[in-house]
């Protein structure tokens, strides 16, 4: 807690720690070899919640103060720099660190630019030439959420002795994961339950926030009425059916479903050690097929 308490709350769902562990295992090596990988992985993750509280403003983080408003700004900042510098030490002395971090820095170098896209999303126009576009989603989508989650299961392979097209490939199933994630939790922000998401009916809408199935429903004959109401943020539950009039809700599940058929195609290309493969699937699965 703030101050030092020891907390009693939840850690998060452990999903990039499990991709590092099943990514060595699916690449024929012990689990503890993807133990580095992991820490690393979730240090960065991390230190990227840190930045992002601050950019995005945000107070709270898991019902708890954000880092920032708890500390301050500054120590927030170098917080999150030290816990990247941990990441890099811990990868660095493990046989293969070399590859392994030069994997680290390309997936981090991914995320920043995912990062500074999500942000200028929100000042482009609704509609006009400058609108952002489904396109531009999937590739700050993979970006800002694939790219670490594709990490995290090539690392582990990679400090398993992995061959590089093995590597490759989990980083591409992560990376389609990463995007069929997204847009289940975009359908899931406007239509979802409360009791399961723990958000508001209808929330992304009042933040106004320009995910998947907007940004499909403002390419619409209704996106100029959708704009206006948007606009205004003050009937959200006027704009969701429009949306979803507009077929952009199924279009979102369609396009997830594309993604995860493309993570199948990944995992099918190279050898992966049967048992964990079965692992990894009943995971992946279990981060997509949400209540949607």
């Amino acid at each position: 807690e703030v101050g030092g308490a020891p907390a009693v709350a939840s850690g998060g769902k452990g999903v990039r720690q499990a991709l590092s562990v099943l990514g060595a295992e699916a690449a024929g090596a012990s689990g503890q070899d993807g133990v580095a990988a992991a820490v690393a992985v979730e240090l960065v993750h991390a230190f990227s919640l840190l930045h992002d509280d601050i950019m995005d403003g945000d107070a709270d983080r898991r019902r708890r103060p954000a880092v920032w408003k708890a500390y301050g700004t500054g120590p927030a900042i170098l917080a999150g720099d030290a816990l990247f510098a941990l990441a890099v030490e811990t990868l660095a002395e493990r046989p293969g660190g070399a590859t392994a971090v030069r994997t680290l820095s390309v997936a981090l170098g991914d995320l920043v630019r995912g990062q500074a896209d999500d942000l200028l999303f929100a000042e482009r126009p609704w509609t006009g030439p400058e609108r952002a576009r489904p396109d531009e989603y999937r590739t700050m989508a993979e970006h800002k959420t694939g790219s670490l989650l594709g990490c995290a299961a090539a690392l582990g392979a990679v400090l398993g002795g992995a061959a590089p097209e093995t590597a490759a490939a989990l980083d591409r199933v992560g990376r389609h994961l990463g995007i069929a994630f997204q847009i289940v939790d975009d359908v899931l922000g406007i239509w979802g339950d409360p009791q399961v998401t723990g958000k508001p009916v209808h929330g992304d809408l009042r933040e106004r926030k320009k995910t998947f199935p907007v940004l499909v429903a403002l390419g619409s004959p209704s996106g100029a009425r959708l704009a206006a109401l948007l606009e205004k943020a003050d009937d959200p539950g006027a704009a969701a059916e429009l949306i979803e009039r507009a077929g952009a809700r199924a279009a979102a599940m369609t396009e997830a479903r594309r993604h995860l058929a493309a993570v199948e195609t990944a995992l099918t290309g190279v050898p992966l050690e049967a048992r964990a493969l079965g692992e990894l699937r009943s995971l992946l699965g279990f981060l997509v097929r949400r209540d949607v």
